[in-house]
């Protein structure tokens, strides 16, 4: 699934990030069409640019560019309608929304209700092998909990396609790059290898973000 300019970002938002100190991203971030007033990192927190829509945002590292991130955003709606917009899934409604504890193999799954991760998953696969994850709830993962990959599989190949607000829990650890259409919320002392691309908001609490390796 091709991400356009989203592919440097680990945080992408439309209406601003907000943190509760101190939170370790690696990766680019941004916020448009907001103002950079709404992003609430500083730049020792990022090792990465934070772009900005205009002259508002983290000093001194901030770079103003509006045309790149009106692009960029744009790009981020195109990949979350991919994602939605796939059909024959190979998974319909797999655990009625319980993932906890179960072993995914490649693949795109599909559920028309809120998924909850109440316990370890694991994503089995080898580094070509692609995941797709088509939510129309909510996504939350529960406190502590750990979406590890196996087998050679790569963060940059997981997609989670989510309609509604995502949550990770305290402490949780999240792979994959998130595209969701609200908030995502990252908990305190939570960590993800991968994206967080968010049509609302992103709201961080001494959390470790780090874009997936290429």
């Amino acid at each position: 699934m091709s991400l356009g300019l989203t592919d440097t970002f680990a945080i992408l938002s439309k209406s601003g990030v907000t943190d509760v100190p101190t939170s370790a991203i690696k990766g680019d971030v941004g916020s448009s069409p907001i103002t950079g007033a709404a992003i609430h990192l500083t730049c020792d927190q990022v090792s990465g640019t934070i772009y900005s829509v205009n002259a508002a945002g983290p000093l001194p590292c901030r770079i103003t560019d509006a045309t790149r991130l009106t692009a960029a955003v744009g790009d981020m709606e195109i990949a979350y309608n991919d994602a939605a917009g796939r059909v024959s899934p190979n998974f319909t409604e797999l655990g009625a929304g319980e993932i906890g504890g179960l072993t995914l193999a490649p693949g795109l799954y599909k559920w028309g209700t809120d998924v909850l991760v109440s316990r370890d998953v694991t994503l089995a696969g080898g580094p070509n092998d692609v995941w797709v994850f088509q939510i129309a709830g909510t996504l939350r993962e529960a406190n502590g909990m750990r979406v590890t990959l196996t087998g050679g599989a790569l963060a940059k190949n997981v997609f989670w396609q989510v309609a509604g607000a995502v949550s990770v829990g305290t402490t949780a650890h999240l792979a994959g790059v998130v595209l969701a259409k609200t908030l995502i919320a990252v908990n305190t002392g939570a960590s993800v290898d991968g994206r967080l691309l968010a049509q609302t908001a992103v709201t961080l609490q001494m959390n470790a973000v780090t874009e997936p390796a290429p």
